[in-house]
């Protein structure tokens, strides 16, 4: 399926999906690929706040666009492998089964699924700016991407369904 066909059904049965990529095969290559995929996303969503940044407070738009470029393509997925690994050891000492491939999948597939939200986010940041909104989106994005996650570590490593 193509991924924004993914995507969608992510949000209507998030283990279903996770059941389709493990069902594919461990491939790191497909690994890195939704990962990438997710951290230009999280990239593009940062733009309009630091447009709206920029202008309030006379700062140069490419020194920030710069800083967010290197922290979300360079130094983020650094990170998030380094957080799924840590998710693989949790999930390992409470009884899950299988390799690490899972554990990666799930936290990469949640970040690119929950990414439409991520982009309102970023959208709600740039136009609207900090208050209740943006509180309200932000809590929307998070809330959804921790649903998506924790069913794709039951998904890879107990088979609930």
């Amino acid at each position: 399926m193509p991924v924004t066909t993914d995507i969608i059904a992510t949000y209507k049965g998030p283990r279903r999906v996770m059941a389709r990529l493990l069902a594919m095969g461990p491939r790191e290559d497909r690994a890195l690929a939704i990962l990438m995929g997710g951290c230009m996303l999280a990239f593009t969503a940062q733009m309009p706040r630091l447009a709206r940044e920029a202008h309030l407070t006379g700062q140069e738009l490419n020194m920030l666009l710069g800083g967010a470029l290197f922290g979300l393509i360079f130094i983020a997925p650094l990170l998030l492998y380094s957080l799924s690994w840590v998710s693989f050891l949790v999930v390992r000492v409470c009884g899950g089964k299988g390799d690490s491939y899972g554990a990666r999948l799930a936290l990469f597939w949640a970040l690119l699924a929950a990414s439409p939200l991520m982009l309102l986010n970023g959208l709600t940041a740039g136009f609207i700016g900090p208050g209740p909104a943006l509180s309200l989106v932000g809590g929307l994005w998070l809330a959804l991407f921790l649903w998506f996650w924790i069913s794709g570590l039951m998904q890879a490593y107990w088979n609930a369904q």
